[in-house]
């Protein structure tokens, strides 16, 4: 994946790198001298995808951290031989309606069954970003819904199994999207089997009760808020 960084949105980059296996692009950026202040875009498909992001020079001395930190989620002596590494692209949806956000519960098949995350999933090949989300939350939750904003970038590096057992050093890097639902039904799952167990509508006052995994609890922190609001005056509008 490429990263793009400009001052201005449609101005010249000054900033442009492929993002590495483990590599968190905010922490790169900033190690290039620039701090983000927000994702722009995502074009292209998963075989040429470029995120645009707006930044600013920060003018700071910098001291390079080295790669971003490795969390493990195998017991002692699972560890046999080298694992395989692998860099995964994935799309998932802030989705927003009347009655709340949309949630996914991961099923025995993932490391965390019972927790809750945010729909979505891996990009196919020669699919862009927006119509996974779209894809992936029909699939999971059975609701259509309308692409409303880029929102973040969210980078994780672990080493653990795969939902088909093979033990993987493995970079998450997942494109969020902000999401309108117009029409909200009750959530079903259609992906029958898969990594998702169960879907409901969080009312805005259940969010923090709800078992989230931390990177779903990161974002629903960081832009739930802004996000639902957006949608409450636009249906008031």
């Amino acid at each position: 994946m490429e990263i793009l960084g400009v001052e201005l949105p449609g101005g010249t980059p000054v900033l442009s790198f492929t993002l590495g296996h483990g590599e968190d692009p905010y922490q790169v950026a900033w190690e290039s001298g620039y701090r983000v202040l927000r994702p722009l875009s995502a074009a292209g498909t998963v075989e040429d995808l470029t995120v645009t992001l707006q930044v600013l020079p920060h003018r700071r001395p910098v001291t390079p951290r080295g790669p971003q930190r490795v969390r493990t989620t195998l017991r002692p002596g699972e560890m046999v031989g080298r694992p395989v590494v692998r860099q995964r692209l994935a799309a998932y949806a802030l989705v927003v309606s009347e009655r709340g956000v949309l949630a996914t519960e991961f099923s025995d098949r993932t490391a965390v069954p019972g927790m809750w995350g945010l729909p979505g999933g891996g990009i196919d090949p020669g699919e862009n970003p927006a119509s996974t989300v779209q894809r992936e939350v029909f699939e999971e939750t059975g609701q259509e819904i309308e692409i409303t904003q880029f929102l973040d970038v969210q980078s994780d590096h672990w080493i653990g199994h795969s939902p088909s057992g093979v033990v993987e050093d493995f970079h998450a890097v997942r494109l969020i999207y902000a999401a309108r639902c117009d029409q909200p039904r009750d959530p079903v799952v259609h992906d029958v089997g898969g990594t998702t167990a169960a879907s409901q509508w969080v009312s805005a006052d259940r969010i923090r009760d709800v078992a989230w995994i931390n990177g779903s609890r990161a974002l629903l922190g960081k832009h739930s808020h802004d996000v639902l609001r957006t949608f409450s005056r636009r249906r008031t509008a």
